[in-house]
């Protein structure tokens, strides 16, 4: 059974789930309709939310755009549903980053969707290792600790590092919707204008700071600190959820006292609890610096966000 000129879809039989099975005619259209898909739009499914949030300004009304990590939840270690990967596997566009998140990998290998965006190919994603070489050639005595041969996926943080995917979800709309293609355009014209325009505000707002080292809860922002100069200092690595070590905790101390650091920088989506103890171990401020992966309050997006970061790191990096 097709719905609204929708395929069936082709991995069912490989699947023993019977939730999955969707070829029945309850499971088809009625699962549609549920899932909130706009009639005559192009259905869009993005992995997590910085995607979602592009899918979503390059298609404007002619698409629908569901994320397969829910608002709120952090992307890092998602699980997915046998209903979400229904809904994939019927997405006339899937837009997700391969090697994040290996639940959506495994789908995307399975399902095999007819168009894919896959942000890995639109930019090069750096290890922890050439992240420390890039932004401090005197060796970061931190750095040994962490996986240095892991791929840091938030490549996002940098906004020049956006309007590839930006032009490669335009061109793939495009394909599967040629009557929007002027509307995709126009719209992914605007989109990279916004995103030069934000990395000239943070290369004007970091230009003069009396530090140049911030300290995070975890090692999200590499790209950023590569792109403007900075040095980030993680008390855990790339992984969120990893807990640092007694010597790491110390070897934090140590930087934040010889650096005179102000701020120990905590995320929206993962507990803050260890940058609020060592902060007030150190009778220092702990304070949100968001790494974009979803959002905690609805009425934000990528901008206002990043808007917000920028004014977060002039305060504590006392930048003029």
């Amino acid at each position: 059974m097709i719905c609204s000129g929708r395929r069936a879809p082709r991995f069912a039989a490989l699947l023993v789930v019977p939730v999955l099975l969707v070829g029945s005619a309850l499971a088809g259209c009625s699962a549609e309709a549920q899932a909130g898909v706009a009639e005559g739009t192009v259905d869009v499914m993005a992995s997590f939310y910085p995607l979602q949030f592009v899918a979503e300004q390059v298609g404007g009304d002619r698409v629908t755009v569901r994320s397969l990590t829910p608002p709120g939840a952090e992307p890092h270690d998602v699980d997915l549903s046998p209903a979400q990967v229904s809904r994939l596997d019927r997405a006339d566009l899937v837009v997700y980053l391969s090697g994040f998140q290996a639940a959506v990998d495994d789908a995307v290998a399975l399902t095999s969707p007819d168009h894919v965006v896959d942000a890995a190919q639109d930019t090069t994603l750096l290890t922890s290792a050439q992240e420390h070489t890039q932004q401090d050639a005197s060796g970061d005595p931190l750095a040994d600790e962490h996986d240095r041969s892991a791929l840091d996926p938030h490549f996002w943080l940098d906004p020049t590092r956006m309007p590839p995917l930006v032009q490669d979800v335009a061109d793939a709309l495009s394909q599967i919707d040629p009557a929007g293609a002027a509307q995709y355009a126009a719209n992914a014209a605007s989109l990279t204008t916004r995103f030069e325009d934000l990395d000239a505000a943070y290369t004007d707002g970091l230009t003069t700071c009396r530090t140049r080292t911030f300290v995070t809860s975890h090692a999200a922002f590499g790209y950023l600190a590569g792109r403007y100069g900075l040095q980030q200092v993680g008390i855990s690595g790339i992984d969120p959820e990893a807990e640092p070590s007694p010597a790491r905790l110390a070897a934090v101390e140590k930087i934040v006292r010889h650096e005179d650091i102000s701020t120990i920088f905590f995320e929206s989506l993962v507990s803050p609890k260890v940058a609020e103890t060592l902060a007030s171990d150190l009778g220092i401020t702990a304070a949100v610096l968001d790494p974009i992966e979803g959002l905690a309050d609805r009425s934000d997006d990528y901008f206002s966000i990043a808007d917000r970061n920028l004014d977060s790191l002039r305060t504590a990096l006392e930048c003029s």
